[in-house]
C-alpha cells in the first residue's frame, strides 16, 4: 500500500497544553514519520507521512488533542514536500 503525507493545521487551544510532545508521541506510536510545530498565529502545524489508515488515525487524533487542548478545526492538505526520518518537533515559525 502506498504511503500517505499530509500536511495539517491545529486551530483552537494548542499551545502551552503540550500538543506538540503528545502530537510525537501519538505519532510515533503509530509508526508515523513527519513533525510538527507552534506557528506564532497561536497554531499548530504537523506533517504527518506514513500508511494511509495511520495517517487517517492520527488526523482523528488531532482532532481531540491532548486532554488540556480545544481543538476548534484542522485545515488538510495533501503533503508532497520533505519527509524526515522519525518524527521531530520543530522551532516556532
Amino acid at each position: 500500500m502506498t504511503d500517505r503525507a499530509l500536511h495539517v493545521i491545529v486551530h483552537g487551544r494548542v499551545q502551552g497544553v503540550g500538543f506538540r510532545a503528545w502530537t510525537q508521541g501519538e505519532a510515533l506510536s503509530r509508526g508515523l514519520a513527519g513533525w510538527v510545530r507552534n506557528r506564532r498565529d497561536g497554531t499548530v502545524e504537523v506533517v504527518i507521512a506514513g500508511a494511509p489508515g495511520a495517517v487517517e488515525a492520527m488526523c482523528d487524533a488531532l482532532r481531540q488533542g491532548p486532554r488540556s487542548a480545544y481543538v476548534s478545526r484542522l485545515d488538510v492538505e495533501d503533503w508532497t514536500g520533505e519527509i524526515p526520518r522519525g518524527f521531530d518537533q520543530r522551532p516556532t515559525v
